[in-house]
């Protein structure tokens, strides 16, 4: 290899945001890398479907008729939240696995900014999420279902901001157990289900103690889910729209803030 040849690729590793190696561009790349896999095995996001479809079919004949319709249009949305949610806390389990291989360690040496690695890396469980929805409103939408396709876009771009920092908490999470990957998998199913509990997805909290109720006030799931489902009933409450998008935007902030802490830490 010719000095020439050695020099150009020290000037590109040493300019990161050079218009070849830009954020955007880098962010782009790694998105596309991840998602290969699933675009090449796109049954993986069937396998994903499981526990969601089991819900529906145990939960969905138990549901009592509404005044405004069929039940489905309340449990439904909280099963997409509840989809993604899960789908974007498990992301972090890809990491320890390149952690463990070493193909995470010969990415920080690349030319790639650390923080088009994150991004990038939330950026792509859009797309799964994007997929799961649309099999789900597939399986209820002849069921009683009215589908309110407006809506349900505006909630689906709620929800895609608040995967994206679920994600980057999920990597940050797996950089900070990196030696103990026992303790990924802890905290994440001791988190998960309380998120999911608190925020009213498989159970109304009208009625619940005081305590309970601040605890679900606080969590940021709750606003998302009231949102998504005023959305996907073909409403627009502007209050609750917004909170639910807030909400999001809050969990994508922190998200994506400490994720970029943690990897710009890693080694």
């Amino acid at each position: 290899m010719s000095t020439a040849t050695l020099d150009r690729q020290a000037t590109v590793a040493a300019t990161p945001d050079s218009p070849v190696n830009g954020f955007l561009a880098d962010t782009w790349n790694v998105m596309t890398r991840e998602l290969k896999p699933v675009l090449r095995e796109p049954v993986s996001v069937l396998f994903a479907m499981v526990q969601p479809l089991v819900f529906l079919g145990l939960f969905a004949p138990l549901l009592p008729e509404t005044p405004d319709g069929s039940a489905l249009q309340w449990f439904v949305p909280g099963i997409v939240a509840m989809t993604c949610l899960m789908g974007a806390s498990f992301t972090g389990a890809n990491l320890t696995n390149e952690m463990l291989t070493g193909s995470h360690e010969r990415l920080l040496v690349s030319p790639l900014s650390r923080s088009s690695l994150l991004v990038g890396r939330a950026l792509k469980e859009v797309v799964p999420m994007l997929m799961q929805t649309a099999i789900i409103l597939l399986v209820v939408t002849p069921f009683s279902f009215d589908l309110h396709l407006g809506g349900v876009l505006l909630a689906v771009a709620t929800l895609a901001l608040f995967s994206v920092g679920v994600g980057a908490l999920s990597f940050a999470l797996a950089l900070a157990s990196k030696d103990n990957e026992w303790i990924f998998w802890t905290v994440q199913q001791t988190a998960i289900f309380p998120v999911l509990l608190l925020a009213g997805i498989l159970l109304p909290l009208d009625g619940a103690p005081r305590w309970l109720a601040v605890a679900s006030d606080l969590n940021p799931l709750t606003y998302v889910v009231e949102a998504v489902r005023a959305l996907f009933s073909g409403t627009f409450p502007l209050d609750t729209v917004v909170a639910g998008f807030a909400g999001s935007a809050v969990v994508a902030v922190l998200g994506v803030a400490v994720g970029l802490r943690a990897m710009r830490n890693s080694s």
